[in-house]
């Protein structure tokens, strides 16, 4: 399969919205982060672009309430969406997000695939699940990223991913598994090769 490279370095903040209806014009390709509170994923956004401060790491999880919306290139853009499963954000909150990224997964047309990050020692929590379900349900190829790495030795990080790789073939559809360390950077050479066949996909280019 042929693919461009990106350069991820020339990653740019572009905007902030409250929902779906804030956010740019739906063209182009998007691909977006999700994930559990948790789970490591400013950091992973941050080593992707290597740039320390793109995605805001909060000491408090659950902070971030809106979606924030990042520029690749011309008409691809990377989002990142709020946290989820964070227990001690109020039930509304809760609700409102689950109604936003519902929204988003099902209404984007842009939306090309979705990156949804797990720390590699809990994977597969239900909400995380729930989130695969639906992403599918939506027909978006999805990579679960297992996160945190580092924490695992050689051994234990592989059976991790074979089980999850085992687990995924239940969702009945493009559902990919790698593991990831924003420490140490390992797995980000592949997961950048999956970002670029995701923002290469003509057939999306609007």
């Amino acid at each position: 399969m042929s693919y461009t490279k990106f350069n991820y370095q020339q990653v740019t903040f572009l905007t902030s919205a409250p929902d779906i209806k804030a956010l740019p014009a739906d063209i182009g390709i998007e691909v977006a982060f999700a994930g559990r509170s948790n789970a490591g994923k400013s950091s992973a956004l941050n080593t992707l672009t290597r740039q320390n401060s793109l995605a805001r790491i909060s000491k408090t999880p659950g902070r971030t309430q809106l979606i924030n919306t990042f520029t690749l290139a011309e008409n691809k853009r990377l989002i990142d969406l709020p946290g989820y499963g964070f227990a001690k954000v109020p039930l509304a909150v809760k609700e409102k997000w689950q109604k936003s990224l519902s929204e988003y997964l099902e209404k984007r047309q842009s939306l090309q695939g979705l990156v949804v990050l797990m720390d590699i020692r809990h994977p597969l929590k239900d909400l995380d699940q729930q989130l695969i379900f639906w992403a599918v349900q939506s027909k978006l190829s999805v990579l679960i990223l297992l996160t945190k790495a580092d924490k695992l030795g050689a051994g234990a990080r592989n059976k991790v991913v074979l089980e999850v790789r085992e687990a995924a073939l239940a969702f009945m559809g493009d559902v990919r598994v790698q593991a990831f360390s924003s420490l140490s950077k390992f797995g980000l050479a592949e997961f950048e090769t999956v970002l670029d066949q995701w923002f290469s996909d003509t057939q999306y280019s609007g």
